[in-house]
């Protein structure tokens, strides 16, 4: 891919992509229903928003789905009469499509009414939804609780979601790109946010993929600093953290760079990270233990002295959501398999000097990885 960093005025990203290829889930439920057969359950009940629209292309705020072996059903209500039937026929998904704003109960019912054991998602779910639905809508049947059996369908990306995921990391090279000489105008951490979000909304991004993180000097020494009115100064490390959605799908990635002349201690920090970084991009493969990237990436660092300043897991996944399977940390028992996206994001945190954090996100190749996120390095602003 041609280094976006190096593109002044930059163009139409979108146009350079071409068009995406439809996003096409039919079989998805079919390969669902398989999980259900191994756990033994007769129906799910989605409510998990991401799930949701992986299963059916349903983008809409409120509804649920509903699985059987031979019946798959969106109930959603009158706000979405013509939004989720255009979104189920682009789809192509084998759906059944209920549109009610007092009946859902009767529906959801009616679909489970010959199953036994029917299972909830025990990680998206409140105690008081899980009692509603235990005592009223699914009184009678056996409910189970459940993680990740969609979850784990969603880790493998096809082509298409790949396509989505590239043109979202490319918008974010390129913002970065466009906005990167105006860390030397006196911004604040603030106003240095808000350019970079509008700068990857204008470049055809729907929205950001989390709170966009600018963290300078002292600052920096927090994983998850939020943008504050400091302004950058000469001196500073400036950690930059973010991404954006292109048709659901999220980027991630975190550059660290410098305001004039830093401290030897801060070039230090620049080294080892970027040198730990590339330590863990290097080990990503299929049937690799994510718990091996984390330990590649984490072996640098503490040879330069600093393992207790890295604070925090190595990676996570990235999809639909911008924390997903599998994690990438030394306590994962998860192991990578051909198309898992996932970032390698090794850090170093010193409160005397700020922070240092370099992010990519790679896609798992048979051959090894691909990496989707291409901005350079170099501290350099």
């Amino acid at each position: 891919m041609t280094d976006v960093t190096a593109a002044s005025p930059v163009v139409s990203i979108a146009d350079r992509f071409g068009a995406l290829p439809p996003m096409l889930v039919a079989d998805r439920v079919d390969r669902l229903r398989a999980a259900l057969a191994d756990a033994q359950l007769d129906a799910l009940l989605l409510t998990a928003a991401s799930n949701i629209r992986y299963l059916t292309g349903f983008t809409g705020s409120a509804g649920v789905v509903v699985v059987t072996s031979d019946d798959m059903v969106l109930v959603t209500d009158g706000r979405y009469t013509e939004q989720a039937a255009d979104q189920l026929s682009v789809s192509n998904a084998p759906s059944r499509l209920e549109i009610t704003s007092t009946a859902q109960r009767e529906v959801v019912a009616s679909t489970v009414s010959g199953a036994k054991r029917i299972g909830l998602e025990a990680d998206h779910i409140t105690w008081s939804a899980q009692r509603l639905y235990a005592d009223d809508w699914l009184s009678g049947h056996d409910i189970v609780a459940t993680t990740g059996l969609v979850e784990t369908l969603r880790r493998s990306k096809d082509d298409a979601e790949l396509a989505r995921m590239e043109l979202a990391a490319a918008i974010a090279d390129a913002a970065l790109a466009e906005r990167r000489s105006s860390l030397l105008d006196g911004l604040t951490e603030s106003e240095f946010a808000l350019a970079l979000d509008s700068e990857m909304r204008r470049l055809g991004a729907s929205g950001t993929s989390f709170e966009t993180i600018v963290a300078s000097g002292p600052n920096g020494a927090m994983p998850h600093a939020r943008p504050t009115d400091r302004r950058l100064q000469e001196g500073d490390l400036v950690v930059l953290d973010f991404g954006c959605i292109v048709d659901g799908y999220c980027s991630d990635m975190t550059r660290t760079v410098a305001i004039g002349e830093v401290d030897d201690t801060c070039k230090r920090m620049l080294e080892v990270v970027t040198a730990a970084n590339e330590a863990g991009v290097g080990v990503v493969g299929p049937g690799v233990a994510t718990s091996e990237v984390d330990a590649a990436a984490r072996a640098v660092i503490a040879q330069a002295g600093w393992a207790e300043s890295f604070t925090h897991g190595t990676g996570h996944g990235v999809g639909l959501d911008i924390h997903e399977a599998p994690r990438v940390a030394g306590t994962s028992a998860d192991t990578l398999c051909i198309g898992d996206v996932v970032t390698v994001e090794p850090g170093v945190y010193l409160p005397a000097h700020g922070g240092v954090r370099m992010e990519d996100s790679v896609v798992v190749t048979p051959d090894g990885c691909r990496p989707l996120t291409h901005t350079t390095k170099s501290p350099t602003p």
